[in-house]
């Protein structure tokens, strides 16, 4: 399987391509992959056709192929994509008004365990490279003619995958996606969203070029979000938050916080009154999350009065606001990443107001 040249910045195009491409060359190849957008080398006009036939011999450009779409009734479009080995991986893209949100995976399946998840159920299979990475948005804004220097894109490391148990190749693909001269998004609109991986938080941090952080919480006691999260049980609920109040944020950027409410099991006043204690003196907001049903998930989606009634409680204290399902209808929604087929969501329908 040949190797893929997307997801190299231009000193490892010098430091991998150098027999190919001279010093100078670097550039023009880094520029046509990310702001042209090229497909194929015969694309790269920049090139002498000598090199683009030396590149074509023993080189990939990297582009995910796509195997199918999904339309939803609200507009949301989910993407199942193939990679180069053959493993699929899905992105969404949510229009809305000006905006564009483009939900991207790190990972093919994921090995977190939230048991309100449906990736979960997949398991982990691999971690993507930059490239892929990068490679979901590009086609994504490709298919959808989108432009980073001249739309509203957000980019939210939602989909698939923990990226902090990728954070090398998170890091890479975000300093491609908002170099000016590579994909050119703005930094303040790319996010990642992690189930508190404590040692990466710092990590994290410490990086000069990193998305915003969205830590998803979900429990309001270590004993709660245990059972919903098993992987946490390695972090206790006091040492995130420790993490969360040592985390250098920039002074445009908040922390968020993620909370999917589960009917009956952590959507009560009380459960809300504890989020509005253990986040006080956080400079975040909180998103609430209604769950998003699927096959296999053993929980319930609480009624709107409900999330309405926890809102309310937590808003008092910070910002709170309740995301809105997008997609729901094509599993494309938070939570329902779980390369579901055409016969499949026929089979296990789900109405876009559950």
């Amino acid at each position: 399987m040949p190797d893929a040249v997307l997801g190299l910045e231009t000193e490892d195009i010098k430091n991998h391509l150098g027999s190919i491409l001279p010093g100078y060359r670097a550039a023009q190849l880094y520029t046509a992959l990310y702001q042209q957008r090229v497909r194929a080398w015969e694309d790269v006009t920049t090139l002498t056709r000598q090199a683009r036939a030396e590149l074509a011999a023993a080189y990939v450009v990297g582009w995910p192929e796509l195997q199918q779409r999904f339309e939803s009734t609200d507009g949301t479009r989910r993407y199942l994509l193939r990679l180069i080995d053959g493993k699929t991986v899905e992105a969404v893209l949510m229009p809305e008004g000006a905006r564009n949100t483009i939900c991207v995976s790190t990972q093919v399946g994921c090995p977190v365990d939230c048991k309100f998840c449906l990736t979960a159920l997949m398991g982990l299979e691999r971690n993507l490279t930059a490239g892929e990475i990068v490679g979901q948005i590009l086609y994504v804004l490709e298919d959808n003619q989108l432009t980073g220097g001249l739309q509203r894109i957000n980019i939210v490391f939602m989909g698939m995958g923990e990226p902090l148990l990728n954070l090398p190749n998170v890091l890479k693909a975000t300093r491609i996606l908002t170099d000016v001269k590579g994909v050119g998004l703005s930094p303040r609109r790319i996010t990642l969203s992690t189930s508190g991986i404590i040692p990466r938080i710092s990590e994290l941090g410490a990086a000069p070029v990193r998305p915003k952080l969205a830590i998803s919480l979900n429990a309001s006691s270590d004993v709660a979000r245990r059972e919903l999260m098993p992987i946490t049980r390695k972090y206790s609920l006091s040492a995130l938050l420790e993490a969360c109040r040592a985390y250098p944020l920039r002074s445009w950027e908040k922390l968020t916080f993620e909370y999917v409410l589960l009917r009956d099991v952590n959507d009560t006043d009380a459960d809300a009154r504890r989020v509005v204690r253990l986040l006080a003196n956080l400079n975040c907001i909180v998103n609430l999350i209604a769950l998003n049903p699927g096959p296999g998930i053993p929980f319930g989606t609480p009624d709107p009065q409900r999330v309405d009634a926890f809102q309310r409680i937590v808003q008092k204290a910070m910002p709170c606001f309740v995301r809105k399902p997008r997609g729901r209808d094509v599993y494309a929604a938070c939570g329902q990443l779980k390369r579901v087929s055409q016969a499949e969501i026929e089979q296990f329908p789900i109405l876009v107001n559950a």
